[in-house]
């Protein structure tokens, strides 16, 4: 499998360097898809951000490496990618429980965190409902928060935004603007450049933006758009998750660069029966 191979092989540049800078958009490029998508994708896959397991894994090898060795501990601070003893102190002792100094000692029980090996298992017990569809350009009128900090940050910090949109009274406002499909409000996220990205809570629309709103124009697609049902936001989070490790590696299709949508529609957003979609960014993966 392509897919898979591709981000077995991001992997294997990411364990190649662990004494020296990973830079998350070369690991992308190696699984083809954006930085944006290979850090969500990996989130999923794996259970853990692309940071955490980094950095497990250099604590793993610094471990290894105190036991087995005389190194000063200054000097594989700096070999880990740490400019203090005391910052990789703190990083060591967060995995491990015990500081470097203590870790020295025989006897001593540390963890270690294997390499990750990907391996889908399909098990297709509950299907997903979808459609492939191909949409002109269309705009989008909201607000927009501008996200520069890790994807994890930036993914805990999305539904502070939504909660804040939703105390300003703005959501009804700007359902009165909506006058064209996708119908419902929008979670869009544009992916820029990698390190940073745009977050939009919006509706599709042609009328002028309001003061105080943003507009954005959402490129033309071919979109993978998914069915969900259930209470927010576990399912849409159960249902993106299946839908990285289930559906996109069997599809036919990849990630395209582009923005990717959540429709959010009318009702009780905690019923068992509340509808929602995922609308993914794809493109036809090349033989």
């Amino acid at each position: 499998m392509e897919w898979l191979e591709r981000l077995n092989q991001s992997i294997s540049y990411i364990e190649e360097n662990l004494c020296s800078e990973i830079n998350y958009d070369h690991a992308a490029q190696i699984a083809c898809c954006s930085t944006f998508h290979f850090q969500r994708m990996f989130s999923y896959i794996a259970g853990v951000p692309l940071s955490e397991y980094i950095r497990r894994r250099r604590m793993t090898a610094a471990a290894f490496e105190l036991q087995t060795s005389d190194i000063k501990i200054i000097d594989l601070s700096l070999k880990y990618g740490y400019d203090s003893p005391t910052s990789f102190n703190r990083a060591f002792q967060n995995v491990h429980g015990v500081s470097p100094s203590v870790a020295r000692a025989e006897g001593t029980s540390l963890k270690a965190f294997p390499r990750i090996s990907f391996t889908i298992s399909i098990k297709g017990d509950v299907e997903m409902e979808y459609k492939i569809e191909n949409k002109d350009a269309f705009r989008i009128v909201g607000v927009k928060e501008h996200l520069d900090m890790s994807i994890e940050e930036s993914m805990a910090r999305v539904p502070l935004f939504w909660q804040e949109t939703a105390r300003a009274g703005i959501i009804p406002k700007l359902c009165d603007l909506m006058d064209q499909p996708p119908l419902g409000v929008l979670g869009v996220s544009t992916c820029m450049n990698g390190k940073d990205f745009d977050y939009y809570i919006a509706v599709a629309s042609d009328r002028p933006a309001p003061e105080g709103s943003v507009e954005y124009e959402v490129p033309a697609s071919t979109w993978a758009i998914f069915e969900c049902t259930g209470p927010m936001p576990r399912a849409i989070q159960e249902l993106q998750k299946r839908i990285v490790t289930e559906w996109l590696p069997t599809s036919g299709y990849e990630y395209a660069d582009k923005p990717d949508i959540e429709v959010y529609t009318e009702g009780d957003t905690q019923s068992p029966t509340y509808k929602s979609q995922v609308w993914l960014p794809v493109v036809k993966k090349k033989v």
